[in-house]
């Protein structure tokens, strides 16, 4: 597959999996667009845009600071990239900020769950089958299912272990949903904590672009700066389901 044909697959996966995305969360709340638009609700996609877009940008370029000498020759270099742990981290800031301008007390992060989680399976999908020209790729291995991409090297399939990932905790949220919806906002927080843990961990079968410090990448030291705030207050919320 040529850089060209990859670039408009992995593109076209990632505007379904936003416009399946968005098509959710409106139905979850049964609102439509007209109505979005003269709502608070506004706001707060409006929010999570923005914030999901400069997140997804600074952490991919963190992860590749092996490519930052690139910056000096063609500086719109920096649109080009993506991570989903940054577009998770960034929108999840950038809804806090804008309901704080709009006046949204109420947690709206449990609307948010199922669009994520569907939209990653279907970006997964979209990385999968562009292979090596995208950088989700796995080391080699001598695994069973190890595939090979196109190079004769068979790889951990890690785009289809994110996809399981998704399933899992997909399922799990909504086997609960009842229990957790006690606590507002709980649910997100559970799929937030939980993705973060997740990419800690298989991210160790990926390439290190750059070392930032024992054998981490810098998505990986995101994730540890991300969950040393975020699971305490998780861990709090979930404690308060017993009581």
């Amino acid at each position: 597959m040529t850089p060209i044909v990859a670039g408009v697959v992995h593109t076209a996966f990632e505007w379904f999996a936003i416009f399946v995305g968005v098509r959710i969360y409106l139905r979850s709340g049964k609102t439509s667009l007209r109505e979005m638009g003269h709502t608070r609700n506004y706001g707060v996609i409006l929010g999570c845009i923005v914030g999901a877009a400069i997140g997804n940008k600074a952490v991919h370029w963190f992860h590749h600071a092996d490519h930052w000498y690139l910056l000096r020759d063609s500086p719109w270099l920096v649109l080009q990239g993506q991570s989903i742990v940054g577009g998770l981290l960034g929108g999840l800031i950038g809804v806090e900020i804008a309901k704080k301008f709009v006046g949204v007390t109420q947690s709206t992060g449990d609307r948010f769950v199922v669009p994520i989680l569907v939209g990653l399976i279907i970006g997964r999908i979209g990385c999968f089958i562009v292979g090596l020209q995208d950088d989700t790729f796995g080391n080699p291995t001598s695994v069973p299912w190890a595939v090979d991409f196109g190079d004769g090297i068979p790889r951990h399939p890690t785009q289809l272990y994110d996809i399981g990932f998704a399933l899992v905790a997909l399922w799990l949220l909504l086997r609960f949903k009842s229990v957790l919806a006690r606590e507002s906002g709980l649910q997100f927080k559970l799929m937030l904590a939980g993705y973060l843990l997740w990419r800690l961990a298989i991210d160790g079968l990926k390439p290190v672009p750059y070392d930032w410090a024992g054998g981490l990448g810098g998505i990986q030291l995101v994730c540890v700066a991300a969950l040393l705030v975020y699971l305490p207050m998780t861990l709090r919320q979930f404690s308060r389901l017993r009581t």
